[in-house]
């Protein structure tokens, strides 16, 4: 837990009011996305990073979930939304992404929503290595992530939007996470702007 300490301590500290904070963001943005994640997945799904479970709602029908974060007052949010999820099981568990205690290929899908922009770069290919490890060969990884704008106005708002973000949340805009993953040694299924130029949902593969 050392490594993620500065963001283990921001999390505890603002999860009491994290969904206010997030708010703005949450429904004028977050929310249409959150679906994209699931479409199509079934069977034992691990949500990676499920911070306050504003995912919840969102899981397939029927699926068995576990959801992990290092921030156990989070978890403590998102146990609050069970009973507004159609999964058959929502277990949460405090538990680090880059160490995951499951055994190898035990999910069938794994999902994870703006974790690999707070975390650090550093961390970023085991944390994908450990994704891979646990979900069955072949098995769809899903991130929901910013990354870095090339066009000139998104920047030049992201560089604006920066310190409160990096303050607030321990996130950045710029996290090479497309990198980390081929550096990890792993394939981009596919990988498709869901807000133009500005967060992308990525879908990642054992590299064959």
């Amino acid at each position: 837990m050392t490594s993620h300490r500065p963001n283990f301590e921001r999390y505890q500290r603002i999860a009491p009011f994290y969904d206010l904070l997030d708010l703005p963001f949450e429904y004028g943005r977050y929310r249409a996305l959150r679906p994209q994640l699931f479409v199509g997945l079934s069977g034992r799904i691990l949500d990676a990073g499920v911070g306050t479970g504003r995912n919840l709602p969102f899981y397939p029908p029927g699926a068995v979930v576990v959801g992990i974060d290092l921030s156990p007052t989070m978890l403590a949010r998102a146990a609050r939304r069970r009973a507004s999820s159609r999964a058959a099981s929502v277990d949460l568990c405090v538990m680090d992404v880059t160490r995951l205690d499951f055994p190898t290929a035990s999910f069938d899908a794994a999902a994870a929503t703006f974790l690999f922009c707070v975390l650090a770069d550093e961390l970023q290919p085991a944390a994908l290595r450990e994704l891979v490890r646990v979900v069955k060969p072949g098995g769809p990884i899903r991130l929901l992530e910013y990354v870095r704008p090339r066009g000139a106005v998104r920047r030049f708002i992201s560089q604006l939007w920066a310190p409160w973000i990096a303050w607030a949340y321990g996130a950045r805009f710029d996290r090479r996470t497309e990198a980390h993953i081929r550096e990890a040694g792993l394939a981009i299924a596919s990988s498709r702007y869901v807000v133009p130029d500005l967060i992308k949902l990525i879908e990642v593969r054992a590299a064959p």
